[in-house]
């Protein structure tokens, strides 16, 4: 039976149907719909089979994830965005960690987990965070940093709670994490830009303590090393559209026939394309710009930059798998995942 035609037998019923209305169906009890729903292997083939048309015929729709939360789970998780000390506008001002909670809570929405958005901007409010799942409000929690010297991974991990982090932790921590292939997207921005025909490039690199922003440097640069490029001038921002901007003002300075600019991410491409155009630079005619995240500013500026895209639907994804890993699995470990960037083209480079 297709999904549509299971939704359709569903839709007959103004009740959604139950565990017991398979089980009534199947002439078994609710145990077995149970044990089946949840592949336990003791199970034998004549009864799965007996549930899996009980299944099919009713319209229940068995949703495994949600079904790891059940019991005694509250079949909620924290979404923990912890930022600088007392900066909360730094991470709502960032458009990149508007999609990565987005996709998050998109993606626990469809498997029936409810989201709980825990802001931790302080030392203080980490601990907070800490004691309100360890106090039974959520059985876990998906961990995003914005910056490198970060104790939250390290304080989940010492209350021995379940939890996933976004991106490689900065402070060593035994616990799961996904993240990009930050050298491998560099190096793609590096490639475009030498296919151009730019010989004069030049890099706006993020904070040197940040993981992510390390790698972006080391592959932008190694990728043009290969290109016969060896020595790339760079300026330094804090992943914000000002410091974009006084890092591009300060390259124009020092390398006046720049043609070629890759920036660490696309709120400092902003940035950049506004000195260029203050500069009376023409983009991407004069200077190729290329930005990194595909965020909201990759599509809005002018010209709309072309990008380094993370898969973040996919990412999130990963991440609720992880954390749902930790519920379920008795000999669990922590576990990372890297995922391939892919380049978007538009009109900037």
């Amino acid at each position: 039976m297709t999904l549509t035609e299971i939704t359709s037998v569903a839709m007959k019923d103004s009740r959604a149907p139950t565990l017991e209305d398979v089980a009534t169906e199947a002439g078994v009890s609710r145990a077995t719909v149970s044990r089946v729903i949840n592949d336990v292997t003791t199970v034998a083939p004549a009864l799965r089979a007996k549930v899996d048309r009980a299944i099919k015929k009713t319209g229940y729709r068995p949703n495994k994830a949600a079904r790891a939360l059940a019991g005694s789970r509250t079949g909620a998780v924290a979404l923990v965005i912890s930022g600088s000390d007392g900066c909360a506008e730094e991470i709502f001002g960032d458009p990149f960690f508007g999609r990565i909670t987005g996709a998050m809570v998109k993606h626990l929405r469809t498997m029936g987990i409810h989201p709980t958005l825990v802001l931790a901007d302080s030392e203080q409010a980490r601990v907070e965070a800490v004691d309100f799942v360890r106090h039974g409000n959520a059985d876990g929690a998906l961990l995003v940093s914005t910056h490198a010297d970060d104790t939250l991974p390290g304080l989940f991990v010492d209350a021995g709670l379940p939890a996933v982090l976004f991106a490689r932790p900065a402070l060593h921590a035994p616990i799961s994490y996904v993240d990009l292939a930050h050298e491998v997207g560099a190096g793609l921005a590096a490639d475009r830009l030498v296919a151009r025909g730019c010989r004069r490039v030049v890099t706006i690199a993020g904070p040197t303590d940040v993981p992510a922003a390390q790698d972006r440097l080391t592959g932008f640069r190694q990728a043009m090393a290969r290109h016969g490029q060896p020595s790339v001038s760079v300026a330094y921002g804090n992943f914000t559209q000002d410091s974009g901007e006084v890092a591009m003002i300060d390259l124009l300075t020092r390398v006046p026939d720049l043609d070629g600019v890759f920036a660490a991410n696309d709120l400092m491409a902003a940035g950049a394309l506004r000195a260029l155009r203050d500069a009376g630079r023409v983009v991407p005619a004069d200077v190729a710009v290329i930005g990194f995240d595909n965020s909201t500013p990759a599509s809005t500026s002018v010209p709309a930059l072309t990008t380094i895209a993370q898969p973040m639907e996919e990412m999130a994804a990963e991440m609720s798998r992880l954390l749902l890993a930790q519920f379920t699995s008795p000999t669990w470990r922590p576990e990372c995942k890297i995922f391939d960037p892919h380049l978007v083209e538009r009109d900037s480079a």
